[in-house]
């Protein structure tokens, strides 16, 4: 019983550093660039100029569908799967 409790304080030590370096990371971060990471594909220019798209408008440009005409412009969080549905 004492081998599994040191096994399990081992563990739970390594998933407390292992978060702790992600914390340090991203804030060194944001102390050097002086902002957060930006990750949103409508707003990254480096992610626009590789060509990266958002799902959804990727998948509405494979079924012929005009992103742009129903206010997706490759940001995530403003298409909506079901905006043909939601306009009738």
């Amino acid at each position: 019983m004492n081998a599994a409790f040191s096994t399990i304080l081992v563990v739970v030590g390594i998933s407390i550093l292992a978060v702790g370096l992600f914390f340090l990371g991203m804030s060194l971060t944001q102390i050097f660039k002086g902002h957060d990471i930006d990750s949103e594909i409508a707003t990254n220019k480096n992610m626009q100029n590789l060509g990266i798209k958002c799902a959804v408008q990727e998948s509405r440009e494979d079924t012929g569908t005009d992103c742009a005409d129903i206010g997706c412009h490759g940001n995530c969080s403003s298409c909506d799967i079901d905006h043909e549905a939601a306009k009738k």
